[in-house]
């Protein structure tokens, strides 16, 4: 097979167990994989070289929690809670009607230009959900269109219960022909844990069947208030319980409880629930940010992820998850940098393949336009993205 090697790295950020740092480094890829990762001057001969000119280099973003398969526009929704008008779920039936009405080539079409929108700015890896269908047929036609446009697919029928219709009856067409409908499609069943949504008997119900069909769960938990989220994603061992707003210290303990059983040093034993923390959300909903340092002093595995979606995150761009996480939820940014990278790929069970620079895993790579990546965090809101390898491929050259 054809080698290449990236070579004239000034930093090199592995985000690997030791997490180490490498300066002056380079990073030989061979059929989509690294195969060697080291100092410039050891670097083996290779067929192709790309020189990048003295740049830091990281792990592409894994981007576990979004929404892209949507139509329509909310701003005037924004607008009026920058207002001062409170969120409530409710707003989502705006984009429902929206997203209904698009054609399956319109809406592919909306949800692969984000995907590249997200892909140009270092997210290498994502996840996206259904959820603004919420009927039998439009359920079913998002999660086949959209299962071939991203990394991981989740069913999110359980967003919002339909107006007018009865709660319990929805959550028995979501547990029952709903979830048969889309099992073969979806890595992941999610329901939104919250008030206005679905309480914590419909949660049971709906994450209760997809146990029952062997699809592993997540929770949206605990973003407008105290609540059962965690106490449930815990309960299901849950991959992800994601928002994580609103926690008091049972909530904690029992996410750490969950991680009694791995080993951080190593990065092996048992995989515990992820809590997943969404900055660009919490800014936009104007919700406290969640309380990642906290977690991570207790022993939690964070993630931070975009939730990019219409109403309450309109924005895939990891970069800006980062620098609010060191600038406002009192991370380190080696810290944020692994939530958003490894923290990620533990949320959706591929961190055996993606997450890290290291030798057998997928050469998912992130140039910035810049010597370090502290300039990420010290120099907020700019586009530091100057190139983009996946899989080995260069797909977004600077």
């Amino acid at each position: 097979m054809a080698t290449l090697l990236l070579t004239n790295i000034s930093q090199l950020n592995t985000v690997d167990a030791a997490h180490t740092v490498i300066t002056d480094a380079a990073v030989l890829i061979e059929d989509g994989l690294i195969s060697w990762v080291g100092t410039a001057a050891e670097a083996p001969a290779s067929d192709e070289v790309h020189d990048l000119g003295g740049r830091a280099v990281l792990p592409g973003w894994v981007d576990s929690h979004s929404h892209l398969i949507f139509a329509g526009d909310r701003a005037e929704e924004f607008a009026a809670r920058m207002a001062g008008q409170s969120y409530a779920a409710g707003g989502i039936a705006v984009t429902t009607e929206a997203t209904r009405a698009q054609t399956d080539t319109q809406l592919a079409d909306l949800v692969a230009a984000r995907r590249r929108e997200a892909l140009a700015m270092g997210t290498t890896w994502m996840e996206t959900k259904t959820g603004y269908g919420l009927n039998l047929s439009e359920e079913t036609r998002h999660a086949a269109l959209a299962k071939p446009l991203v990394e991981n697919l989740t069913f999110l029928g359980a967003h919002l219960v339909p107006a007018g219709q009865d709660a319990d009856e929805y959550t028995a067409l979501v547990a029952g022909p709903m979830m048969d409908a889309v099992a073969a499609n979806v890595d992941f069943v999610d329901v939104f844990c919250e008030r206005g949504a679905f309480n914590e008997e419909q949660t049971r119900t709906v994450l209760t069947s997809a146990v029952a069909h062997g699809i592993a769960t997540k929770v949206h938990g605990n973003q407008l208030g105290p609540g059962p989220g965690v106490k449930i994603a815990v309960e299901f061992g849950s991959a992800s319980v994601d928002h994580v707003n609103y926690l008091d210290q049972e909530d904690v303990d029992a996410l750490a409880g969950t991680w009694t059983g791995w080993d951080a040093a190593t990065r092996t034993g048992d995989v515990g629930t992820v809590a997943t923390c969404l900055p660009a959300c919490d800014l936009s909903t104007r919700q406290p940010l969640a309380p990642g340092r906290e977690l991570l002093d207790a022993g939690v595995q964070i993630a931070l992820a975009s939730n990019c979606n219409p109403g309450t995150s309109y924005t895939s761009n990891m970069n800006f998850c980062v620098a609010t996480a060191v600038l406002q939820m009192h991370l380190s940014l080696d810290e944020a940098i692994e939530a958003a990278t490894y923290g990620g790929a533990l949320a959706l069970g591929v961190a055996d393949q993606v997450g890290s620079v290291e030798v057998g895993k997928r050469a998912d790579l992130h140039v910035l336009d810049a010597p370090v990546a502290a300039h990420l965090a010290y120099r907020p809101g700019m586009n530091l993205t100057h190139s983009v390898y996946q899989g080995g491929a260069l797909v977004n050259a600077g």
